[in-house]
């Protein structure tokens, strides 16, 4: 169900860029314009990564999920009805972006503080990958029905799919899965995750001493903003710089090349880590594939003036970008599983930061230059920037018990304290 809860996360993310070319027209906005829509859900969605993090290490990263789920269906659906009824579309289709933002925002630090708590070190791989495949498979839905209701109903009818879709996956998880007792928030845990107190105050200082966490922080706010970049521009390039290609083609075959090498790369990285791998370097090998060569496949996009290369290196790039779930993602696990939401809600909140400007400058870029090749020129520079302090700083080791020094360690999830050695038995890296 957290893979299908992935699916429909990304179906309702990627409607507006789906439609981005039918709502341009339709609302006759330009690029600079369509770049600030675009651009807009990032800044809701970086808002909530802490908190939201911060909320699941207490209460549970399930209930968060489903509530969270509950309120961008809701939006999703009241989207077409409400901009038929407002004059001021640009605005209003930015607002709500930005609330979309800010209700997806607590969703995978929700995950990773989840994940965490029930998930072995030599299983977080291919868990993570066969969850994260959801956004490539979500991806994929809605580039295939999403572009055929476009063709055949309009714009209005992609929303009201994803949004359905959503609503009937969280009745169904509700009804047939979660217990009334799983769902209960106790207030007293409610107010905890609202307001950090003394005795669940998070180590800031300790842990951002550490140079393997602003590496990961590094690596992840680069991966997160040319990813999200890729997922709002490409189905424009496409659509422009080939005009008679079918968008079902363009929006699927990327999305679903992606599916298995997630999988894959999920696999091969726990394979080789219980082959007796060290961890960080299993961690390297794969990010170096997922920021890498991805980034070279996507320079040579922008060389391409033939569909069919364009859609083998638009499916290299995007395949191999899934590699990362592997790396980076889960080395925030490896780093301090304790409060691994939170953690991740940081390094999310930056990928966020920087997706925002990494998304309105390129469409800054394709109206004032008038070509692509730039857009990705910046994916590739900003990918670079990540892996090269990655590579340099990353460790897979943890960071989270160095309160050792008095024997003790504070952990904040579910509000209790956790007891540890002066020195903890030797493990894997």
């Amino acid at each position: 169900m957290l893979l299908l809860g992935t699916c429909l996360l990304y179906c309702a993310r990627v409607t507006v860029p789906i439609c981005a070319v039918a709502l341009s027209s339709y609302f006759n906005w330009d690029k600079k314009q369509s770049g600030v829509v675009l651009s807009s859900f990032f800044w809701g969605y970086c808002l909530t990564q802490i908190i939201g993090g911060h909320i699941s290490d207490q209460i549970g990263g399930e209930k968060v999920l489903l509530l969270s789920a509950s309120a961008w269906g809701f939006l999703t659906v009241l989207t077409p009805l409400l901009t038929h009824i407002t004059s001021a579309h640009l605005v209003f289709m930015t607002s709500s972006r930005f609330l979309m933002g800010l209700l997806q925002g607590v969703y995978f630090p929700s995950l990773a503080s989840l994940l965490s708590q029930r998930v072995r070190e030599s299983e977080r791989a291919f868990t993570y990958s066969t969850v994260g495949t959801g956004s490539q498979f979500g991806t994929l839905v809605i580039g295939g029905a999403g572009s055929l209701l476009l063709d055949w109903y309009g714009w209005e009818s992609v929303f009201y799919f994803s949004g359905l879709l959503t609503l009937l996956w969280v009745y169904c998880t509700y009804k047939y899965l979660l217990s009334e007792k799983e769902l209960i928030i106790p207030i007293d845990y409610l107010t905890r995750g609202l307001s950090i107190s003394r005795q669940t105050k998070v180590p800031w200082k300790q842990l951002f001493r550490k140079a393997p966490i602003w590496a990961v922080i590094i690596a992840q706010l680069s991966t997160a903003s040319t990813f999200f970049t890729l997922l709002s521009w490409l189905p424009t390039f496409f659509k422009e710089t080939f005009p008679g290609s079918k968008g079902w083609v363009f929006n699927v075959v990327p999305w679903l090349v992606a599916i298995p090498t997630s999988l894959f790369s999920g696999f091969l990285s726990d394979h080789l880590i219980n082959q007796g791998y060290r961890t960080i370097t299993i961690r390297k090998f794969m990010q170096v594939i997922g920021s890498g060569v991805s980034s070279i496949f996507a320079l040579c996009l922008g060389q391409t003036s033939s569909f069919c290369k364009a859609m083998v290196f638009a499916s290299a790039s995007v395949g191999l970008q899934t590699f990362n779930h592997s790396g980076i993602s889960v080395n925030v696990q490896d780093l301090a599983p304790s409060c691994a939401g939170l953690l991740f809600g940081v390094a999310n909140t930056g990928g966020a930061l920087l997706g925002v400007i990494c998304v309105y400058l390129a469409g800054y870029l394709i109206e004032t230059t008038g070509s692509w090749i730039s857009v990705f020129n910046l994916v590739a520079a900003v990918n670079s920037i990540g892996l090269c302090t990655f590579l340099l700083f990353g460790e897979a080791q943890r960071v989270d018990t160095d309160s050792v020094l008095s024997g003790t360690r504070l952990c904040f999830g579910k509000g209790w304290r956790l007891q540890f050695p002066l020195q903890e038995p030797p493990g894997p890296e």
